[in-house]
């Protein structure tokens, strides 16, 4: 279970969603049952449909930050950064050409906003110290939506609204927790007023979540630690919740991630086959994952990696939509 191999599948490059839906609960929802393996198609706003009075759901309300920065050096070399994580007031960036850069260059990406390299680690990691009277605006002013990869267009003014959950709040994420953008507020709504608890937690998310496995033993592969909350009223529901036998419903792997860590500060935990178990989290709301992908391997976890990859092959057959902007899948 420990080879990378075991976690790859085939997918077209059509249904790579490069859009939003044009509704967020309008989305596909593939429903697995893990008790009786059965796989029903619905959409997403069928999802009351499997949720019951005392439920639990919880969600990341991490904010995506307008983290992808244009800039150039001293020299007018074009510099862009990724800032993933922020830790006693120095960033730490994904660069790109990192090559170009040293320890002491000055990065301009605005007028009164700009960044000074006091670090440089390995591919292409390095740690900035912003000079800006007031960060958060200047990010906000000069700061680009951070989509994808293999989101094959620029960023446009609806992603700023769609690349983001209706309840994000706290920002700090360099990418959206992806399972909770289904979600409207009239869905959201619906839920608690048939008796289903909502939680609230928080995790940022960054390199830990989307960075790509790179050993053939996924047990060699160490996690980029990520900040994470859970406050005391947020334990105490989910505390009473287990406690009562009521189920758990995470919105997400990064709700996962972090309700199955500890306290608050930085969390490392990565779910494999035959790795670490479930304590908390009865049932998973995600979207489809990457081949090769921590992700894919925390859902194989919670399941089962075979018929997750037959879930996965019915999903190609009839063409859900898949990854960020893509479909959702429930397991229950």
């Amino acid at each position: 279970m420990t080879d990378i191999s075991l976690y790859n599948y085939d997918l077209p490059e059509k249904l790579i969603a490069q859009y939003p839906a044009v509704q967020r609960d309008s989305s596909r929802m593939l429903v697995v049952d893990r008790n009786t393996g059965k796989i029903e198609h619905r959409h997403f706003s069928d999802l009351p449909e499997y949720l019951r009075e005392g439920d639990v759901l919880v969600f990341n309300d991490s904010r995506v930050m307008k983290a992808r920065l244009i800039g150039e050096k001293q020299t007018g070399a074009k510099i862009e950064l990724l800032l993933t994580r922020e830790t006693g007031g120095l960033w730490e960036a994904l660069a790109r050409p990192g090559k170009r850069l040293h320890i002491g260059d000055l990065i301009q990406f605005g007028e009164g906003f700009e960044c000074i390299v006091e670090s440089k680690g390995e591919d292409g990691f390095i740690s900035v110290r912003f000079n800006s009277e007031d960060f958060w605006s200047s990010l906000e002013r000069f700061g680009h939506t951070p989509l994808p990869p293999y989101i094959k267009r620029n960023d446009d003014e609806d992603d700023e609204e769609r690349y983001q959950t209706v309840y994000a709040a706290n920002p700090g994420s360099a990418a959206a927790p992806t399972a909770g953008l289904h979600f409207t507020d009239c869905l959201m709504k619906s839920i608690s007023d048939m008796g289903v608890e909502i939680v609230f937690v928080t995790l940022h998310v960054g390199l830990g979540t989307f960075r790509p496995v790179q050993t053939d033993n996924i047990e060699e592969h160490k996690m980029h630690e990520e900040y994470y909350q859970i406050s005391e009223e947020a334990k105490r529901r989910l505390d009473l919740a287990k406690h009562d036998g009521r189920r758990i419903i995470c919105v997400g792997t990064t709700s996962v991630r972090t309700i199955e860590s500890d306290g608050e500060g930085s969390t490392d935990i990565f779910f494999y086959p035959g790795g670490r178990e479930f304590k908390m989290t009865d049932a998973l709301i995600t979207n489809f994952h990457l081949p090769k992908s921590t992700l894919l391997m925390l859902v194989s976890a919670f399941y089962d990696r075979e018929k997750i990859l037959e879930a996965y092959k019915e999903a190609i057959e009839k063409e859900y939509r898949f990854f960020s902007y893509g479909d959702a899948m429930l397991i229950i």
